[in-house]
């Protein structure tokens, strides 16, 4: 038996951390370089629909080939190709330039996180996930909090460019500490076939295990769901500040920066919590108490009352994440994980781009916040059905899940 050691994953960790980090001061970056070369809002609302439909396009496939190859290396090959061409940006000058740029960085951006996931599942065993993706969650909020501040003093500073340019170096870097990980890849029970006839076997492979993993399914619909409504939710967040609330520029970035703490202090509470709480605890109770984050936001009338919610949201977020990442984890098969993770996010970038564009448009004909507290109210609903559901068949977790 080999003895576990926080070793390795604690690297692992640090690498996506410091990953998370250069891509906040990037995403701040990026939009204001987009703005100022083109002086046009919908130029950098056009940056947010580029990376779901690469996904989309990506996922049908990107799982066949995750499955197949080693892990570390393709993480590694990602993170160094996804530096040297954000790099290359500040030296495109044109707005289509730029876009065919981030479109190509958000294919090879789509292997990423599947891979990682298999990575993760290998390299962790199973009693210590809850714990390690706790910890991962406090560096990513960490990142979410630091990020844009440090990305706005380095603008004022010194400009856009050198914001790209760090956020290429962390892709560099992170590569760099993966490289220095153990190679944990076994053996898989993937098919010899190339071509057509693969990909349609590996189709059959993952609506096979869809149609056999009923609780799976539900649980992972429910949450999903949920979350993307959230994620809709948020696109009028902005909107919603200033012309609800009547808030600041100043105003909005610091509600930001609370959720950011909120997440922080959240995810430093699940990582202590982690060997103590039952992961449905996690994953029901944390999505549970997230959309009454969103219901009192949506239902605030000052800066006092937004704030309280921010911090409702951000700390129970990084309880749902972390249930959700160990529930998956926990419940896909290693050898096929690439293909389910890949077709998971094609399903959820679809269901994202659909659910933000009936909000906008729902938004045009109502009172913003009647749609938005409409919108809260339906993802607490079902995130009632998810917890119920999970109390319900809680005989269907792993008898060693904690």
């Amino acid at each position: 038996m080999i003895l576990f050691t926080w070793k390795s994953p604690m690297l692992l960790i640090l690498g996506i951390g410091i990953s998370y980090l250069g891509n906040w001061i990037y995403l701040v970056a990026i939009n204001l370089y987009i703005l100022d070369l083109t002086g046009s809002a919908a130029a950098v609302a056009g940056l947010f629909v580029i990376r779901p439909i690469a996904t989309i396009m990506t996922n049908t496939w990107s799982g066949s080939v995750i499955d197949r190859v080693n892990k570390k290396r393709l993480l590694v090959f990602v993170d160094i190709i996804r530096g040297g061409l954000v790099f290359t940006i500040p030296f495109i000058e044109n707005l289509w330039g730029i876009y065919s740029m981030i479109f190509v960085i958000s294919l090879f951006a789509s292997f990423f996180g599947p891979t990682s996931q298999v990575y993760i599942t290998r390299l962790v065993p199973q009693e210590k996930r809850q714990r390690f993706n706790s910890i991962l969650g406090t560096m990513s909020s960490g990142a979410f909090l630091i990020g844009p501040a440090l990305s706005g003093v380095l603008i004022m500073s010194y400009g856009t460019d050198l914001s790209i340019f760090i956020n290429a170096l962390t892709f560099i870097i992170c590569g760099g500490l993966i490289l220095l990980l153990p190679n944990i890849d076994g053996k898989g029970s993937v098919s010899k076939q190339t071509g057509i006839q693969e990909w349609i076997n590996d189709w059959k492979v993952v609506t096979g295990f869809f149609k056999s993993s009923r609780f799976f399914v539900t649980v992972y619909l429910l949450f999903q769901i949920t979350m993307l409504i959230g994620f809709a939710l948020d696109s009028q967040e902005v909107t919603f500040i200033k012309q609800h609330l009547n808030l600041s520029d100043d105003g909005y970035g610091f509600l930001v920066s609370i959720t950011g703490v909120g997440s922080i202090i959240g995810a430093l509470i699940a990582a202590t919590l982690a060997n103590k709480v039952h992961l449905r605890y996690y994953l029901g109770g944390g999505i549970l108490l997230s959309t009454v984050g969103y219901i009192l936001f949506y239902s605030s009338f000052n800066f006092i009352s937004a704030l309280t919610a921010f911090l409702i949201l951000g700390f129970f977020l990084a309880f749902a994440n972390a249930g959700y990442a160990t529930f998956f984890q926990n419940n896909v098969p290693t050898d096929i994980m690439g293909r389910i993770g890949s077709v998971a996010n094609m399903i959820q970038s679809a269901i994202q781009i659909l659910f933000t564009l009936i909000l906008g448009f729902v938004a045009e004909i109502f009172t913003l916040q009647m749609v938005t507290l409409i919108g809260s109210i339906l993802a607490f609903i079902i995130s009632i059905v998810l917890v119920c559901y999970l109390f319900a068949n809680k005989s269907q977790f792993n008898s060693n899940e904690i």
